[in-house]
């Protein structure tokens, strides 16, 4: 069954049942059912032939959906693309997707940020998203009675695998367009359910727990999850976030557009596992290279990157993905994440993963967001700065950090360097911008 197939199921078995909700609009199962089937009409009258890849513009409204699912009814690939990218871009990447055609099965052409480097296509199938949609359900426990918040940009992962679950089970949706206007969002949460849950960002996490930890507070009896992915949460906002929401299982999931949703942990758990993924979930399977590095097995994986075989083949052999993630797996079974191997930087001859200096700065008072890069050094090739930016109100005591980072780590791992900036550049999705940095060296 495809997603659209458990959406007429829905309409047919719920049709009353709100299904997505979004500003001063709401839509029942029969009317998301029957408003998908009309525009499908329409793009059909339009001469879009099968397999046909179609960008749209990942709008947070229920017109977006409409649109998303009319294309796969009549068996395109829908590619969405950022709401807010310019018109020029938009018609480049249509005319070059254009030009490609697609594997069976392929439903969607999803972009990598590109924070590591340039962005890709990555096309992902109708057994992926069912397979996405089945290990969310069985491993952050998505029901039928939920309802869930989506406030990211919905033509990436993190968000648009959540429309996943809750099409599948008949659950009801709301969408926020992003988290500017905080208090739109935390209205969302007055609707009336017993059971809500979302996903943020570590960005959007750090931001909440600053300016409005107390609403966040408030809702430690209706939140039933909240899940973070996308780049690494500092251990010292998952401990705000267990003080904060006592009662809430809160996840944090190991996933990338190429892998699919793969492991999951709640650290809500009385442990709070810094580096903490879990384990793989129904459809998936993981295992350590010999280079230390994660590699993902299962129906949740990409089917390649579009127009792009080589690239393809660089990652995915043997039904397999090769990530570029350092990780272990522990006695338990449970994945940690040290960081990606393109980021590490060798100072002198030893090697030290910039998250993990991020993390400990994370917990000093004041810091609000902070980036580990390197720099040139005469003696050493390479040394270590922090660019740190500070809450409201206070201002980088460079040397205090610098001797609470001493207390902490060992020493090849303190930076040599520290400046304090307004705020780390970041892609549209929250994930911290290490392109723009390196390239800024360059």
């Amino acid at each position: 069954m495809h997603l659209e197939d458990y959406l007429k199921r829905n309409a047919q078995q719920y049709p009353s049942k709100l299904a997505v909700i979004c500003d001063n609009e709401q839509c029942t199962y029969e009317e998301l059912y029957n408003r998908s089937l009309a525009k499908a009409s329409e793009l059909k009258a339009e001469s879009l032939k099968v397999g046909q890849i179609v960008c749209l513009r990942a709008y947070s409204s229920i017109d977006f959906l409409v649109s998303y699912f009319a294309l796969h009814m009549i068996g395109c690939v829908a590619a969405p693309l950022e709401k807010d990218i310019p018109d020029a871009s938009f018609d480049k990447i249509s005319q070059e997707l254009g030009a490609y055609t697609t594997p069976d099965g392929v439903a969607d052409v999803l972009y990598t940020t590109g924070t590591t480097g340039k962005s890709k296509g990555v096309m992902i199938s109708h057994r992926t998203i069912v397979a996405d949609a089945e290990n969310l359900i069985g491993g952050q426990g998505f029901s039928h009675e939920l309802v869930f918040v989506i406030n990211g940009p919905m033509n990436h992962i993190g968000s648009l695998s959540k429309v996943y679950p809750v099409i599948l089970l008949g659950a009801t949706l709301i969408i926020v367009d992003g988290l500017k206007d905080m208090n739109k969002f935390f209205d969302a949460f007055d609707y009336p359910a017993e059971k809500m849950a979302t996903f943020l960002v570590p960005a959007s996490i750090r931001i909440l727990i600053e300016f409005s930890s107390d609403k966040l507070a408030a809702l430690a009896e209706k939140m039933d999850f909240i899940e973070t992915g996308a780049a690494a949460i500092s251990h010292a906002d998952m401990e705000t976030l267990c003080r904060l929401l006592p009662k809430t299982r809160l996840y944090n999931t190991y996933a990338s557009t190429e892998t699919g949703i793969i492991c999951t942990y709640n650290y809500n758990d009385g442990q709070c596992i810094a580096g903490c993924l879990g384990r793989p979930m129904q459809h998936s399977q993981i295992f350590i290279t010999e280079k230390g590095l994660i590699a993902c097995k299962g129906d949740t994986l990409m089917t390649g990157y579009v127009g792009d075989p080589e690239r393809t083949a660089s990652i995915l052999k043997n039904d397999t993905i090769y990530t570029s993630d350092i990780g272990r797996i522990d006695e338990q079974g449970m994945l940690h994440l040290s960081g990606r191997e393109g980021d590490v930087i060798n100072v002198g001859g030893f090697k030290v993963a910039p998250t993990e200096v991020e993390d400990v700065v994370m917990s000093y008072p004041g810091v609000r967001e902070c980036i580990c890069i390197s720099v040139d050094h005469r003696i050493t090739g390479k040394a270590l700065k922090l660019l740190v930016a500070m809450t409201e109100g206070n201002t980088l005591d460079k040397r205090a950090l610098a001797h609470f980072l001493k207390s902490k780590l060992e020493a090849y791992k303190v930076p040599l360097l520290y400046e304090q900036v307004d705020a780390i550049k970041r892609t549209y999705n929250g994930k911290i911008n290490r392109k723009f940095y390196s390239e800024l060296k360059q």
